[in-house]
């Protein structure tokens, strides 16, 4: 924390080759906070486009360059560089709030026994984004299921789940409000993810320590997604990291029967034309072929 006065909300961005989108995401951030006190720091984990020219023409954030040491640690690192705050709001660089759109997730924030809320966010053609999830368990093992069960699948499709505030598992992680002291009690973002996971794996042990994660339709912003992309590379790294997030969670026994259902679920993936599934798969395989950044190459089954 920096020796600035308390606020409110502290905003914190972790930004990524992100000149086609953090303008409009800066822009939309005063009338969202409505009244309440607030800060934004962005921390860019060395974009090589347009991105820190276009920070370092604006006055209304705090900008922090990084090598980018992954998505999570450039979080953490936002939060160290921002000022005491009562909470913490994370944004993804291709999010735009709604006016007013802050103090009503604060609303429900300052409810007992909540750390983290989510709002109601559409995608860039105004439709509904399907942004709530359930908890990973042995049969929602592809996350994303063909039979739409619940008991299947982790994503929650059902409008009607949207349209009142109730509590989730865990919630996409492009635009959350977050309890400050208990963002620090839970030491903030797990690092060793990287990419992808973190926001589920912070969901969940809130939810251990006895904390909830709160959807609320009172609040509302869009998600353009995939601002920075989606490659073979990243693919790989979200399917990893639910393994090892998994393994964490249960154990090596259940892990390893849900690795094996991960290849299963690529390769099923792969034979219907998913072509970054493929590297996956090799990934799975062969753990020298893993992202280094992981740190998950030491055996088959990622820890």
């Amino acid at each position: 924390m920096t020796d600035a006065p308390p606020v409110d909300i502290a905003a914190v961005v972790v930004t990524f080759n992100s000149e086609h989108h953090i303008t409009e995401l800066l822009d939309s951030i005063p009338a969202a906070m409505g009244q309440l006190t607030y800060s934004v720091v962005v921390v860019d984990n060395g974009s090589t486009d347009a991105t820190l020219a276009i920070l370092d023409g604006r006055a209304d954030c705090t900008v922090i360059r990084s090598h980018n040491d992954g998505y999570a640690a450039g979080m953490n690192r936002a939060v160290r560089h921002s000022p005491q705050a009562s909470a913490i709001l994370i944004l993804n660089p291709d999010a735009v709030l709604d006016p007013g759109s802050v103090p009503s997730m604060y609303a429900v924030l300052r409810k007992p026994g909540t750390a983290v809320v989510a709002p109601r966010v559409r995608e860039q053609d105004g439709s509904l984004s399907p942004t709530l999830r359930r908890g990973p368990t042995m049969g929602r093992v592809g996350g994303l299921s063909f039979t739409g069960r619940p008991m299947f699948t982790e994503r929650i499709e059902d409008p009607q789940q949207y349209e009142t505030e109730h509590e989730v598992e865990w919630a996409v992680g492009a635009i959350l409000l977050v309890d400050g002291a208990r963002y620090a009690a839970l030491g903030g973002m797990d690092e060793s993810y990287f990419l992808y996971s973190e926001e589920t794996d912070f969901s969940l042990r809130a939810k251990d320590a006895g904390w909830a994660t709160v959807y609320t339709p009172a609040a509302g912003a869009m998600h353009i997604g995939g601002g920075s992309g989606e490659s073979a590379t990243t693919h790989t790294m979200k399917i990893l990291n639910r393994v090892r997030l998994y393994r964490r969670r249960t154990g090596t026994v259940r892990a390893i029967v849900y690795f094996w259902l991960t290849v299963a679920t690529e390769v099923r993936r792969g034979l219907l034309g998913h072509a970054k599934s493929w590297p996956t798969v090799r990934a799975l395989l062969h753990p020298k072929e893993r992202p280094p950044l992981l740190g998950a190459r030491d055996s088959l089954l990622p820890r």
